[in-house]
C-alpha cells in the first residue's frame, strides 16, 4: 500500500511538472498561426534579448527545453494549420471584422461629447482623434 502512495505521489509530480512546462509553447499554440517552433523561439528570443528583465530571463531558459519539446508534440498541429490565413486569426482583425458587423463607428459618431469637470468647477471637452481610415 505504501509503495503505490509513492507512485501516485511521484506520478502526480510529473503530471504537475508537465503541466506548468513548456508555457512559451502552449502561449503561441493559443492565437493565430505563428509557424513551427514558435514557443522555442519566443523563449530564446526572450534569453537572448539584453532588455529583458531578470525575472524573464531565468524562466524563459528554465522553459526553453520544454517548449521545444512539447513544440515537437504539437508538429501536426502546427502541420495542419501552417495553410490557414494568418491575417484572419490576429486580434487586430477580429475587432475590425466585429465593429464593421455592429456598424460600431455609426454608433461612436452619434455618441455625446465626453465632458469633464475640474477640480475648479469648469468643463473641458478632451481633443478626440478620430481613427484613420
Amino acid at each position: 500500500m505504501m509503495v503505490l502512495k509513492r507512485h501516485f505521489a511521484g506520478l502526480l509530480a510529473c503530471l504537475s511538472l508537465s503541466g506548468t512546462s513548456g508555457c512559451s509553447s502552449f502561449m503561441s499554440h493559443s492565437g493565430p498561426d505563428q509557424g513551427y517552433y514558435s514557443g522555442t523561439r519566443a523563449s530564446a528570443k526572450i534569453v537572448a534579448d539584453s532588455n529583458s528583465g531578470w525575472v524573464m530571463r531565468p524562466l524563459a531558459a528554465i522553459d526553453l527545453p520544454f517548449s521545444a519539446v512539447m513544440d515537437t508534440l504539437l508538429l501536426p498541429w502546427d502541420y495542419y494549420r501552417a495553410g490557414s490565413d494568418k491575417a484572419l486569426d490576429s486580434p487586430r482583425e477580429r475587432i475590425l471584422r466585429s465593429e464593421q458587423e455592429n456598424h460600431t463607428n455609426e454608433s461612436l459618431s452619434q455618441a455625446a461629447p465626453l465632458v469633464i469637470h475640474t477640480s475648479n468647477g469648469t468643463a473641458s471637452s478632451p481633443a478626440i482623434h478620430s481613427p484613420q481610415q
